[in-house]
């Protein structure tokens, strides 16, 4: 059983088929994204610097951080749509409270920046329309771990392919929420948000600080360990690495006001402290949609008790409009789910939030009660902005513009540490399998990493 898999409820697949196995991102050109964006408008008075940016190996966040630096203006004068992947290559718009020679004249390493003109119109996460990912899936192997040929590699997928498009829909895959939003080789913020909703701030603290990851590096493996084992103190501060920046603030608070576990969380960024309880819904999300398709329940066609909602011009479900499903109503929503105008939907759970009723909501009721929330009322006292109310999210997807074919095995030398090491063990790919390149359109909200791993259906560290 892969362990951050079950941790974050990332476990069954659509189809019974054998996947192909492999790893993406052997190199940072294996995975390319470009941003599709609701259009800005220009206008030669405008107040803004829109540029289109192409970062190779870039988390979005810090690049912000970097450009904010280079052009001397706050990091809240930068605006975009989306975060992307870091070990990618990535094009997107951003719109610069900065002058356009300015912008151009910033340069920084493995960013091309293309000032497209001026605009009055800020942007930000509504405008993010989807992406158009081409991705490449190399060292194909059988579950055994032997090397698949092109040919058999390309008839897996098609087998695949074809499964999906029988059991759920053209074009359609389940609508997991991807590892990425847990934490790469430490699924921690869940559970940091699971002490949060239920005001353990201490427990919260040190889950962050000292909680075991698989795949860190052995610096930080090293760091945790020790605060496992000897408490904070403030021996632990020379050992930390310098990219270990939150923890070092944590610790130094805390070295400080020893009691004040509340104010060592508030040295997480305000984005990190609110995905903590994000985290903590997703795992509600993947379990509950988990546990439907493991009991042979329908996830793209309604049954009664669930609740639908509309889907928008942007292809996002919209909220608002969920309704349950009657007996009386099921021909009909069953009928516009098929036709795409409806869509079947999960919980992301809060104070508000309904859940679906008769089978549909007893798996929902009993995926909280496993997690131990069932009594947990989401009202966070201590920081109130991360209380919830709650929403839904679609069991489904869509993805679009999907082709594959097959490139070269690329020379060792230009692939990442990982393939260089070689397959270890419980690993599913073979340096002489085949390479699979895919391309393919999503969604806002959807992720390439859960797409290709019903595809895949390798280990969680091969994404």
């Amino acid at each position: 059983m892969d362990a951050i898999a079950k941790a974050i409820g990332l476990l069954g697949y659509a189809t019974n088929s054998d996947g192909i196995g492999g790893l993406i991102k052997a190199r940072v050109s294996d995975f390319r994204v470009e941003e599709i964006s609701t259009p800005v408008h220009l206008d030669n008075r405008g107040r803004f610097t829109v540029a289109k940016v192409t970062l190779t190996n870039w988390e979005t966040n810090r690049f912000c951080n970097q450009l904010s630096s280079a052009l001397k203006i706050p990091r809240n004068r930068v605006f975009f749509a989306g975060t992307k992947d870091k070990r990618a290559i990535t094009t997107q718009l951003f719109v610069i409270d900065a002058p356009q020679n300015k912008v151009a004249a910033v340069s920084l390493p493995d960013v091309e920046i293309e000032v497209i003109g001026r605009t009055h119109q800020k942007i930000g996460f509504g405008n993010h329309r989807g992406n158009r990912f081409t991705i490449v899936v190399r060292g194909c192997s059988d579950g055994d771990g032997n090397p698949l040929s092109n040919e058999e590699a390309m008839a897996e997928v098609e087998r695949i392919k074809a499964e999906m498009d029988e059991s759920l829909g053209q074009g359609l895959f389940p609508n997991w929420i991807g590892p990425q939003r847990f934490g790469s080789g430490r699924p921690v913020t869940p559970v940091v948000g699971s002490h949060v909703v239920r005001d353990q701030w201490e427990e919260a603290v040190m889950a962050y600080l000292s909680m075991e990851g698989e795949n860190e590096e052995e610096e930080a493996k090293q760091v945790r360990a020790h605060i496992r084992e000897n408490g904070v103190s403030s021996d632990v501060i020379e050992m930390l690495p310098r990219w270990m920046g939150f923890e070092r603030r944590m610790l130094e608070h805390l070295l400080e006001k020893p009691d004040d576990f509340v104010g060592a969380f508030r040295k997480l960024p305000g984005n990190l402290q609110l995905m903590t309880v994000h985290a903590l819904q997703s795992v509600v999300f993947n379990k509950s949609l988990f546990n439907r398709l493991s009991a042979g329940v329908p996830i793209a066609i309604p049954v009664p008790g669930d609740i639908v909602g509309r889907v928008d011009e942007k292809g996002q479900l919209d909220v608002p409009s969920c309704v349950t499903v009657e007996d009386r109503t099921l021909p009909r929503i069953t009928r516009n789910c098929q036709l795409g105008r409806l869509i079947t939907t999960g919980p992301l759970p809060g104070s508000e939030i309904r859940t679906c009723e008769g089978a549909p909501g007893e798996m929902e009721e009993a995926t909280l009660q496993a997690e131990g929330l069932g009594d947990v009322s989401w009202d966070v006292e201590a920081i109130p902005r991360l209380s919830t109310k709650g929403t839904r999210r679609s069991l489904v997807t869509t993805y679009q513009e999907f082709s594959v074919d097959t490139v070269p095995i690329a020379d060792t030398s230009t692939l990442g540490r990982n393939w260089a090491q070689g397959p270890a063990e419980g690993d599913r790919w073979h340096p002489e399998g085949a390479c699979i390149r895919f391309r393919f359109t999503l969604s806002s909200g959807s992720y390439a990493t859960t797409l290709l791993r019903e595809y895949m259906q390798s280990p969680l560290n091969h994404l």
